[in-house]
């Protein structure tokens, strides 16, 4: 029995497993020294249900990718180990986070309605509006990901943006996306449509842009409603209270 489980421990799939539910369990843990255990556990359940809606986009374009890799405070990420030929792959990837996690803060909040559970609106709405804050049209944010196949030069509309966010609530997580993103602004600056990179990484149909734009503005609008009426949601239950 001690070898069989000696075996399991040492599989590289046992590992990658132990790496996500350990890393998942940390995540927990130091957010419950704040917001308590229960709120922790949905909390980090919804990260979870975004990322894996990355780790299925991936394995649907045949990209190999790891299992999530969560870090307390910061979020959680998957490792692209094949990264996308073209910005059609690159969207449909970055489109699948916000997609699913957007589905799995819908099902909290149902569940929250239906059962008068604050505890619950506020997990939605954790979820609602981090899968928003996630759709700034910015490069290395998905909503970068997904405009990116419109034009890297839409990046220029959620540089301001992502600095307004900064202004509002300052914060070493917003700091470190600002630094990962500044590379990407210059990118954008600097980029032409005529370009190798743009006819070839970047050449897609006008068939295509269209329908990522309309998904990329249907979801960013249903979020912002969504994260906007269940914070009022929130604002008179402790009124009541």
């Amino acid at each position: 029995m001690i070898k069989l489980l000696l075996l399991l421990f040492s599989g590289a799939k046992f590992g990658k497993l132990f790496l996500t539910v350990g890393s998942m369990l940390v995540s927990i843990v130091a957010y419950s020294f704040i917001f308590g255990w229960m709120y922790s556990v949905g909390f980090v359940a919804l990260i979870f249900v975004h990322e894996m809606g990355h780790f299925i986009a991936a394995r649907q374009r045949g990209l190999n990718v790891g299992a999530p890799t969560f870090i307390p405070f910061v979020g959680a990420w998957i490792e692209l180990k094949d990264q996308p030929h073209d910005a059609e792959t690159e969207a449909y990837v970055g489109l699948g986070g916000p997609l699913l996690g957007t589905i799995g803060a819908l099902v909290c909040y149902f569940f929250a309605r239906n059962y008068d559970s604050n505890l619950l609106l506020a997990i939605a709405y954790s979820g609602f509006f981090i899968n928003l804050f996630n759709l700034i049209p910015v490069s290395p944010l998905d909503g970068g990901r997904i405009t990116a196949v419109l034009t890297p030069r839409v990046w220029l509309v959620g540089a301001p943006i992502l600095v307004a966010f900064f202004i509002w609530q300052p914060s070493p997580l917003l700091f470190l996306i600002a630094i990962m993103a500044a590379p990407q602004v210059w990118k954008a600056i600097k980029y032409r449509s005529d370009s190798i990179e743009g006819q070839t990484y970047y050449a897609v149909s006008a068939a295509t842009r269209v329908e990522y734009g309309f998904y990329y503005l249907a979801l960013t609008i249903f979020l912002a409603v969504m994260t906007h009426d269940v914070h009022e949601l929130l604002a008179a239950a402790r009124v009541a209270n």
